[in-house]
């Protein structure tokens, strides 16, 4: 299966347990790879016909401040079944960084790998299929 990334994508917004956490916005990174297949847009040189990386990135960004959570899983659980819903993606791996949250690590964060058949989606034959 062929694969859309985006890495490093920057997003402030408000996540964590603790009171003061709640009280202000902190720095997180998304890394994404999404399972698509690129050939149909190939093929022709189609915009229309390509996973929209940009469009993704602002998703990304608008449901982690539509959505706060205290906990980066479940920020990662919700967002891997919205983009997936929202982009009918037959995968996606999403790895959320939280580089402040430990003061002698670069970064601590999640990892997950989600398909489509994890939340009863079908996915379009144009996206290609679930692996």
């Amino acid at each position: 299966m062929d694969k859309v990334f985006i890495r490093g994508l920057k997003v402030q917004t408000t996540i964590g347990f603790y009171d003061w956490e709640k009280q202000i916005k902190q720095g997180l990174v998304f890394d994404l790879e999404m399972g698509w297949n690129i050939k149909p847009a190939a093929q022709n040189d189609e915009l229309a016909k390509t996973l929209d990386y940009a469009a993704v990135s602002e998703e990304v960004s608008v449901f982690a401040n539509a959505n706060p959570v205290d906990l980066l899983e479940t920020l990662a659980e919700r967002l891997a079944k919205h983009l997936i819903v929202q982009y009918q993606l037959p995968w996606l791996k999403l790895t959320i960084h939280k580089p402040t949250a430990v003061h002698d690590a670069d970064s601590v964060g999640v990892q997950i790998e989600r398909s489509a058949d994890d939340f009863g989606v079908s996915v379009s034959p144009l996206c290609g299929t679930v692996n």
